[in-house]
């Protein structure tokens, strides 16, 4: 068995892996760069066989549905079949009709299951569910010709399923002879740090939600499970009420865990905002819609009760919320990644915020493994040799691993 990484051995996103085994051929995530002005064709990796017609690509398995491990899907035949967590599979169903440009539906393809290996062609493949900021993420054992590959795809272990770091790394995987470990927290903490845990997210969450006047407004995403999880806790310890708009009612029914905020829930409600609503109208979503106005409440409803709410912001609830009158003692915190912020993709959001005299907050915590957290899973998988992916900073690996094997983007190597 051989590999190559087409894109990642020096950067963050844009993950496209390819093994190689009795001439035929699987891809290990197919991702869209972080730096990509949109999502067009221009950043397909050069292969052979995308167009479906090459029988030597047997599929592609995506470790989990963030764009840059699988955006372009788009720019593929639907004939490549594709695998991924069946959970993962429907939130991007659910969120694909929401969304602008490129979103990726996946082809059919394999759905895994932790930990129950299945066969294509000479590979047989192992998934393993892992702690990640995205539903349903999975790390990925690829075995061919008495060769073994490991790939951690994207984890960390300070979420709210660090149980499954947990049990990985007591019973993990054996005689793997490459690992391809991402890194993605190095450069940015330093190897002694650790990032916030979900739980103290929820009680910083509490802090702010007590001390608020009025509406507090989470910009997050609507498929950061974790992080839903963490606000909807904190409302209720807080008294408030959880409003939420179809898009994220539509990700977290299709998550198929009825232990997660629903619409329906007496904690939660729906407010549709205008430009949701025009939505609904130009694409006949009614049956969506009606499925998930148990609890729908309207802007005067919103007003009323935005003293003991918290909002699931989008930016195109802006001009509803000051239409309404709902912005008096408001706060905004924002919860993600903060180079969006800095590189000025809610640059009309900070707008909003200075003509609306509303502060800003930050609270987040990181998608990704902490160097300790990296550096315990190495210990217990005890590859052969680990090879750096998903990292801006691959030279710092020998600092903290042994039997370092770096590889440029497009070098085949024998595992």
């Amino acid at each position: 068995m051989r590999a190559c990484i087409h894109r990642g051995s020096k950067q963050i996103g844009g993950s496209c892996i390819e093994v190689e085994s009795c001439s035929q051929r699987l891809f290990v995530d197919f991702g869209l760069p972080l730096d990509a002005e949109e999502n067009d064709s221009r950043y397909l990796p050069k292969i052979n066989g995308l167009d479906g017609r090459d029988p030597s690509l047997l599929g592609i398995l995506i470790s989990h549905p963030h764009l840059d491990h699988f955006g372009l899907l788009a720019h593929i035949s639907q004939k490549i079949p594709v695998g991924m967590g069946a959970a993962a599979r429907r939130v991007l169903e659910a969120a694909a009709p929401f969304l602008p440009g490129n979103w990726p539906t996946p082809a059919k393809g394999w759905n895994y299951q932790s930990e129950q290996s299945f066969n294509i062609g000479p590979f047989c493949v192992t998934p393993f569910l892992v702690d990640h900021s995205a539903y349903d993420a999975y790390a990925l054992q690829i075995e061919s010709g008495g060769k073994s590959i490991f790939y951690s795809g994207d984890f960390r272990a300070h979420g709210r399923k660090a149980s499954l770091f947990e049990r990985l790394t007591d019973n993990p995987p054996q005689n793997i002879d490459t690992l391809l470990l991402e890194g993605s927290s190095l450069g940015r903490i330093t190897d002694s740090q650790r990032f916030p845990t979900e739980k103290e997210i929820e009680n910083q969450f509490v802090h702010l939600f007590s001390s608020a006047e009025g509406l507090a407004i989470i910009h997050t995403s609507g498929q950061n499970i974790d992080r839903i999880v963490s606000i909807f806790r904190a409302s209720k310890r807080t008294g408030r009420k959880m409003i939420i708009d179809l898009y994220t009612a539509a990700i977290l029914e299709a998550t198929g865990n009825v232990n997660l905020p629903q619409s329906a829930w007496s904690d939660v409600a729906l407010y549709v905002p205008q430009a949701q609503r025009v939505q609904i109208k130009n694409n006949a979503w009614f049956d969506l819609l009606k499925r998930h106005s148990a609890n729908r409440i309207f802007i005067e409803g919103l007003q009323q009760i935005s003293k003991k709410s918290t909002l699931l912001f989008r930016p195109l609830h802006r001009f509803d919320l000051e239409r309404g009158e709902c912005l008096s003692g408001a706060i905004y915190i924002y919860s993600q990644w903060e180079g969006y912020w800095e590189q000025g993709a809610y640059d009309m959001v900070k707008d909003w915020l200075v003509r609306n005299s509303i502060p800003k907050h930050s609270i987040h915590t990181s998608g990704h493994a902490s160097p300790g957290e990296l550096k315990k899973l190495v210990s217990a998988i005890n590859p052969r040799n680990v090879v750096p992916i998903h990292s801006f900073f691959p030279e710092k690996y020998p600092e903290l691993f042994p039997n370092v094997e770096a590889h440029n983007d497009g070098e085949w190597w024998e595992v």
